[in-house]
């Protein structure tokens, strides 16, 4: 368990999961998670905001994705919630921007619907509304002089 510790950082849920795993009684897991708790070796608060920070950053998730995810590791909703005050609407938008615009230069050669639609799949499957992956491409659109006629949410996501 504490070489788990030591490769990574993990919640007491993802642990929890790993001793059910091996075997370990419920209540002398408890015991161990317990003490591991009270000594600092497990702090799911500093783990949701850290993986709240990282992800956001590397791989520019929204914060839906980020909840999905927190979840799946064992933090509960309010844990999560508090970790994820810290993607506040201007950097979630700053975030998907980014994302726009390396998608537009990616597929800077093809018909402007595929493009759309690629973006709409992109940015969908990282918890982004349509409503503002349709503004930010609209807008990105408009700023490299393209027609946004096609800019709309397409009718068939599957490119």
């Amino acid at each position: 368990m504490l070489r788990r510790l030591a490769a990574a950082a993990q919640s007491r849920g993802q642990l929890e999961d790993a001793l059910a795993r091996r075997d370990v009684p419920p209540d002398v897991a408890r015991r161990v998670l317990d003490r591991f708790t009270e000594v600092g070796l497990i702090d799911d608060q500093e783990y949701a905001r850290m993986f709240v920070r990282s992800r956001h950053a590397e791989r520019g998730l929204s914060r839906r994705a980020l909840g999905v995810e927190l979840r799946r590791k064992g933090i509960d909703d309010e844990t999560a919630a508090v970790a994820l005050q810290d993607v506040d609407d201007d950097d979630e938008e700053q975030a998907a921007r980014g994302l726009v615009r390396r998608r537009l230069r990616t597929t800077a050669g093809l018909e402007t619907a595929v493009r759309v639609r690629r973006i709409y799949g992109a940015l969908g499957r990282k918890g982004y509304p349509a409503g503002l992956v349709a503004r930010l491409v609209r807008e990105e659109l408009a700023a490299e002089g393209t027609d946004d006629a096609d800019a709309g949410p397409p009718a068939d996501l599957g490119d």
